[in-house]
């Protein structure tokens, strides 16, 4: 008997001095308990809270186990070492995978937890950036995309016609819309440890909305497209061309210490070729009128545009070069788009 409270009063007395971490510890905290054979155990912590935390170890298994190693201990003075970490009462471990790493609750019977966040293990990071260097390595040629743009149009007045005021032709902002499906690919031409530098290519069908305000309307007539008032209150008016069209732009892309894609800049040039235009009236009453013509509008136009990206977020501009309208037969107008790409 003596000798197992002997080895529970060391087995403890080295686990209360490793939580303690070596610090100088006081006599009044410290706990004596006496036994009726004058056996005597004293544990001493650091303050009341480490006596308290004896509460989550199990001493009826330390005093089993370090009986039994005592009693296989030729006779004399011993010392056994052991984690005590291994004794703590019915240790529940709840693991639970998170977007930022892995989430441990530790957790016991008599309700004492602990809550902790580890970040990803440094393999998956590791691993993340191989497939991204991995991705970006690879050959991209022949890689199609589909994807589409949404934005707003306008058009800039390159000069005066005293046979068509602005005041005609005025654009509702909101109401002018563009929208465009394509098909594009983006091989890379030259490759950088940061930056490389990207060819941007495909086909576009497009379709720019022209809103009107007030109450003029578009018209084809013998000498020329023109814009009266309807001399009646109209919900909308437009005048609608959709375009099939070929852009090109070299662009530069931007990646980070991770090998992803940071952004990306590109300034190119476009051919568009008119495929079919229309105007669309809507009464006040609801009826609508719909008329398909050419209205003198050019077949063929091209411009400048610019790409931005930003992540996985692109930001377009176009402005056309040539004229919307044949010369002499409309307003001499440059129509420009802006908005996003996805």
């Amino acid at each position: 008997m003596n000798r197992l409270l002997y080895g529970t009063f060391v087995v403890l007395v080295l686990l209360l001095s490793m939580s303690a971490q070596a610090k100088p510890v006081s006599p009044a905290d410290s706990l004596v308990i006496r036994f009726a054979n004058r056996t005597r155990m004293v544990i001493y912590a650091p303050d009341k809270a480490g006596i308290q935390a004896l509460s989550n170890y199990d001493l009826n298994k330390i005093v089993r186990e370090m009986s039994m190693q005592l009693d296989s201990v030729p006779g004399g003075p011993a010392a056994i070492k052991r984690d005590g970490d291994q004794y703590l009462k019915d240790t529940v471990l709840v693991v639970t995978k998170t977007k930022d790493g892995v989430r441990i609750v530790v957790g016991d019977t008599d309700g004492a937890s602990a809550d902790s966040t580890q970040k990803k293990s440094e393999n998956s990071r590791t691993d993340r950036d191989y497939k991204e260097t991995r991705r970006r390595n690879r050959g991209d040629f022949g890689r199609l995309n589909f994807g589409g743009s949404i934005g707003l149009n306008n058009y800039v007045v390159q000069s005066d016609v005293p046979a068509y005021p602005e005041d005609s032709y005025d654009l509702r902002p909101i109401g002018s819309r563009y929208f465009a499906l394509s098909v594009s690919s983006t091989p890379t031409l030259i490759r950088g440890k940061r930056a490389s530098l990207k060819l941007y290519y495909g086909l576009e069908l497009a379709w720019n909305n022209f809103m009107f305000e007030g109450n003029n309307y578009a018209e084809k007539t013998t000498t020329g497209v023109a814009f009266p008032d309807a001399q009646r209150d109209l919900r909308k008016s437009k005048l609608t061309v959709c375009t099939i069209g070929i852009p090109v732009v070299p662009r530069l892309t931007f990646y980070d210490s991770r090998n992803r894609r940071a952004g990306h800049i590109g300034i190119g040039m476009y051919g568009n070729y008119r495929l079919d235009s229309y105007r669309k009236i809507k009464e006040a009453d609801g009826s609508r009128d719909r008329r398909h013509s050419n209205f003198n509008l050019s077949d063929f136009r091209y411009g400048v545009m610019t790409q931005l990206g930003i992540r996985n977020t692109e930001f377009f501009v176009k402005y056309d070069l040539s004229p919307l309208f044949e010369a002499g037969l409309g307003p001499d107008l440059r129509a420009i788009s802006f908005g996003i790409s996805f």
